[in-house]
């Protein structure tokens, strides 16, 4: 079995601190660090677009 965490892809994301704070406060609400809620929220995102492009072609 691979291992998941090794295939991941790393990245360098500049954030303001705003979106910064934001980002911490809504990890905590969801007990994630801000790597994990980041990658929830472009996670659901991806779904999102993939369900609204199938509900556009048909």
């Amino acid at each position: 079995m691979e291992n998941k965490e090794k295939d991941k892809k790393q990245l360098l994301l500049r954030l303001s601190p705003s979106l910064w704070q934001e980002l911490a406060a809504w990890a905590e609400d969801d007990f994630r660090s801000i790597n994990g809620q980041i990658e929830y929220l472009l996670t659901e995102c991806v779904k999102q677009r993939k369900k609204t492009r199938k509900n556009s072609e048909e």
